[in-house]
């Protein structure tokens, strides 16, 4: 899908976002009575939001790339060696804090509780000389709200290069979350935060920032989609699952990736939203974090199942 012809190497650049997911499954999320409980073996993955992003664009057939601080340590290792075997085009800078980690409770449902360990400082921030030249072989670039990354925007805007940013379960007014929000085209948030506000949050980030379209997932509810121009949010309902729910780890960034697969294609708001529906309750039949995608053949077969079609 790269469009080398007019300069781009990339079709989707991912900055930031990468780690290792500790993972613990119990039977609900609460503390049980006592100290100490037995659960089935506990298990690491490489995981964290932009990996899940560049590897379910990599899993459709994009050519991506992903840039990143990553420690000189055991969990370091374990992300690099996890992409050579993946094939996944990643560029790093080694980080004296080390590697980012997460622990995440994933209950008999398989919804999950996360622990992410923010390790690297508020001032540490990506050399311009490290990620400007992959900025400028790049289609679109996916922002992860890492920190470290925000000072991109101004290349960002000045080359006019697209940008997307996944807030997650931001609650409309953290201000760590708000210049990734606004400097951004395309913006993805959890209504974990928000319910009962979506619309109100939505507009927010329309009127204030430069976005021209705002998506807010709900799991299993579905999503709400507010176009620049558009006076209400669109609801579209979600795509039951075709695989048992085992664990929801990463069914958020698998729906942004196919979503961005679909409209760097030129498919319409409801192809994206399905497209990105699919993938997202796929990503929910496998254990783990980021363990399994959705490719393009099961992309257009289980939207074809799910009603609709996808536009690649």
């Amino acid at each position: 899908m790269a469009e080398n012809g007019r300069g781009h190497d990339y079709d989707v650049l991912v900055v930031g976002g990468t780690g290792v997911d500790t993972i613990v499954r119990v039977e609900e999320l609460a503390l049980p009575e006592g100290d100490a409980v037995f659960v089935p073996p506990v298990r690491d993955y490489v995981g964290h939001t932009g990996n899940g992003v560049a590897l379910g664009c990599h899993a459709l057939g994009m050519a991506t790339k992903f840039i990143d601080f990553l420690g000189d340590d055991l969990q370091g290792r374990m992300v690099l060696e996890s992409y050579a075997e993946r094939g996944l085009d990643f560029s790093h800078v080694v980080s004296p804090h080390g590697t980012p980690r997460g622990v995440n409770l994933v209950d008999a449902r398989g919804r999950r509780f996360s622990f992410f360990d923010g390790r690297h400082p508020s001032d540490l921030r990506l050399p311009r000389e490290f990620y400007l030249p992959f900025v400028e072989r790049a289609r679109h670039v996916h922002m992860s709200i890492m920190n470290h990354n925000r000072d991109m925007y101004d290349d960002l805007e000045r080359l006019g290069v697209g940008t997307s940013t996944d807030l997650h379960d931001w609650d409309g007014e953290e201000s760590h979350h708000l210049d990734y929000a606004l400097r951004s085209d395309l913006v993805f948030l959890s209504a974990a935060a928000i319910h009962g506000r979506e619309a109100r949050v939505m507009r927010r980030v329309l009127d204030e920032g430069r976005a021209r379209l705002v998506v807010v997932t709900d799991g299993a509810e579905g999503c709400r989609v507010l176009a620049r121009g558009e006076s209400e949010p669109r609801h579209f309902p979600a795509v039951r699952p075709e695989r048992p729910v085992v664990d929801t780890n990463g069914a958020g960034d698998s729906f942004v990736s196919a979503f961005l697969y679909t409209r760097l294609a030129g498919g319409d708001v409801a192809e994206c939203v399905l497209a990105g529906s699919v993938a997202g309750a796929f990503a929910c039949g496998s254990h783990g974090t980021h363990t399994e995608f959705v490719d393009p053949p099961a992309l257009r077969r289980l939207a074809g199942a799910a009603g609709g079609s996808t536009v690649p």
